[in-house]
């Protein structure tokens, strides 16, 4: 049976809707809390893929949060080992960063349901091809990337140009969030450093407004989530090709990964 690698970074994001679609194809997935044991250095050996999930922490601060690095150098070994990797959110900073590309606060944060418009390629690409050229997807991110040289643009927003990528055939960055659905949404909206954000955001954010549009647009992303999931498993069943890779993120260095 294939088996998934999972991480996470804090209790409420989740695999989500990713979650069943997985065990509907017959994976098995096991979940490294980074949270609860950040110390833990799990290994890929057996595992035939790997997703990163969302957190708050930024990929600069791997002093103050050590698994990062360990994360980095996962990364490195599966981008190695040519497996599907999938990064979401904090999971494509990472990502973007163990690929080459400098990750930095934003300088406006995303917070709610965001246009997000498909480049020329995304709309071709196997996992986005089912997406209008412009879609409204749920957002809850500070930080943001450059592409990296070495990658293929698939997305943006008006405020973050990095918002998809895919590197290689099996290998995607997504910065905003297809895995949600209303209950999940709803819990991160409860959750006391996101609302203290909105909070102080004076107005720029509303819970009021993120809840009604999350009734609005919740439906087709979820449906646009399903169809994308499902293409991602559809990559374990690719045939591995030969990359050059040559990095050594054990001390966080950035040279890019190349084809």
């Amino acid at each position: 049976m294939r088996k998934v690698l999972v991480f996470q970074h804090v209790a409420h994001k989740i695999l989500g809707t990713l979650n069943p679609t997985l065990r509907d194809h017959g994976l098995r997935m096991r979940y490294v809390n980074f949270e609860r044991n950040p110390e833990e250095e799990p290994t890929l050996e057996k595992y035939n893929g790997l997703i990163i999930l969302g957190g708050h922490m930024g990929v600069y601060e791997a002093e103050k949060y050590t698994h990062i690095k360990t994360e980095m150098k996962l990364i490195e070994e599966a981008l190695h080992k040519n497996i599907p990797i999938l990064g979401i959110c904090l999971g494509s900073q990472l990502l973007a960063h163990v690929l080459g590309a400098p990750v930095r606060q934003s300088e406006e944060k995303e917070i709610g349901w965001y246009d997000i418009n498909l480049t020329e390629a995304g709309q071709k690409d196997p996992l986005f091809n089912h997406f209008q050229s412009t879609e409204k997807m749920f957002q809850l991110h500070g930080d943001t990337f450059d592409l990296p040289q070495t990658a293929v643009h698939l997305a943006s927003s008006q405020i973050c140009p990095g918002q998809a990528f895919r590197y290689g055939d099996k290998v995607y960055g997504i910065q905003f969030h297809l895995e949600v659905d209303g209950p999940m949404i709803h819990r991160w909206l409860l959750n006391h450093r996101n609302r203290k954000e909105i909070i102080d955001s004076n107005g720029k954010f509303s819970i009021d407004q993120i809840t009604l549009e999350t009734e609005q647009y919740i439906k087709h992303s979820m449906n646009l989530g399903q169809q994308t999931f499902t293409k991602f498993i559809e990559l374990f069943a690719l045939k591995a090709r030969p990359i050059l890779l040559g990095t050594d993120h054990s001390k966080s260095s950035k040279k890019r990964f190349s084809l």
